[in-house]
């Protein structure tokens, strides 16, 4: 059974720093694409930043170049470094990962994500 566990979420002032971690259990796969996502009450889901397992990024572009999302495959670890944190960036948390052939199927945040963790809250003060 596929489980993910996010951590890491808090309360931060604006302009700080903030990491969340996300750890999977109960698969092997071949290749992958895990994700972040956000969302807020009354809100859709919001896909944050996406990443390969062979490395390969992107990013929504809200938080291009004030976010960096990472992995440890050894570990099944999923990170996401938070700067320059806003008021705008206060959501639950959400990391998903696909199961796919191979790093090159992976479309990013429009990725069909299987699987999904139970959330961790960021909140960014003004």
């Amino acid at each position: 059974q596929v489980q993910l566990a996010e951590s890491g979420g808090g309360s931060v002032q604006a302009g700080g720093s903030l990491r969340l971690s996300c750890v999977g259990s109960g698969y092997t796969y071949i290749a992958h694409c895990m994700a972040w996502f956000r969302q807020t009450p009354g809100n859709e889901r919001e896909g944050v930043a996406a990443i390969d397992s062979d490395g390969k990024t992107s990013y929504a572009a809200s938080v291009k170049g004030r976010f960096t999302i990472s992995q440890d495959n050894a570990k099944n670890t999923l990170y996401l470094q938070m700067d320059s944190a806003k008021p705008e960036d206060t959501a639950m948390y959400y990391c998903a990962i696909e199961a796919v052939p191979a790093a090159k199927y992976c479309k990013g945040l429009n990725g069909d994500f299987r699987h999904w963790g139970q959330g961790t809250q960021v909140t960014v003060s003004s």
